[in-house]
């Protein structure tokens, strides 16, 4: 029986972004699949259309979410996700409901105490407003460039941001940002679980949005955990290292350490 995948994006990125993955993953002999948080439309075109269907919801409940998901499989899967869909991705493998995970370029956890400049400039797009929190954002070109495109020539960069881009909904960041002050957090992961399956964590040298600093500091909090915890810079890499021409690399990075672990 084919070990299933189950793909978790992040904020701004329609799920439907994953398809190239999941052409690979099943062609590796997986079994893929790219579900959508709770409110996502089908289609980017949906979701762009009715952004108010995915405002409001928060880390708690996409992680549900996928749970739910996941509960409808034969076993339990590896989980790969981007950005926020990282942080998902940890809290899924640390509950138990993943058999592996990969978090690529993942937002930062409750733990992680420094964030550089760029990365408080992106959050900004959503942090501004107080009243963002029950919000759903689109990021604009011009954002989205610098949050995702930077490492890209511009054309690129636009080309996927008309391609992909989607408002997202607001909560999970102002939930990230003040999980320090939460001792109950979901932007908490369970650091300590040494029955919990293998997570491979990846960095992009030049990303923005989750710099290199966020993810080496995401790598140390598990440093009591007896668990594989394994760590894979990409140096030339932006917060697009998912969806740009660079994909396959990044893919083919994530299929050799899951084959690695025996996944």
């Amino acid at each position: 029986m084919p070990t299933p995948v189950v793909f978790v994006h992040g904020l701004w990125l329609h799920s439907s972004s994953w398809g190239p993955w999941i052409e690979l993953f099943n062609k590796n002999g997986y079994a893929a699949s790219a579900p959508g948080w709770p409110g996502d439309g089908a289609s980017v075109e949906e979701t762009r259309d009715n952004p108010d269907a995915v405002a409001g919801f928060g880390i708690d409940e996409v992680v549900a979410g996928y749970a739910d998901a996941i509960g409808q499989l034969d076993q339990k899967p590896v989980v790969v996700g981007h950005s926020f869909g990282g942080l998902i991705a940890q809290r899924l493998l640390g509950e138990g409901h993943a058999a592996a995970a990969v978090g690529i370029d993942a937002a930062p956890p409750k733990g992680v105490l420094y964030l550089p400049p760029s990365a408080l400039r992106v959050a900004s797009v959503g942090l501004r407003n107080p009243a963002n929190r029950k919000r759903a954002v689109a990021l604009t070109k011009e954002q989205f460039r610098y949050g995702f495109g930077n490492a890209l020539p511009e054309d690129e960069s636009d080309r996927l941001f008309e391609q992909w881009a989607i408002p997202s909904p607001m909560r999970p960041l102002f939930e990230a940002a003040s999980a320090a002050l939460m001792p109950k957090s979901p932007a908490a992961i369970d650091r300590k679980n040494n029955d919990r399956g293998p997570l491979l964590l990846t960095a992009g040298g030049k990303d923005h949005t989750v710099p290199k600093a966020v993810t080496m500091q995401n790598r140390k909090l598990y440093h009591k955990s007896t668990a594989v915890t394994d760590l894979h810079v990409f140096d030339d890499r932006g917060h697009s290292l998912c969806i740009d021409h660079g994909w396959r690399d990044v893919a083919d990075v994530c299929l050799d350490w899951l084959k690695k672990q025996g996944h």
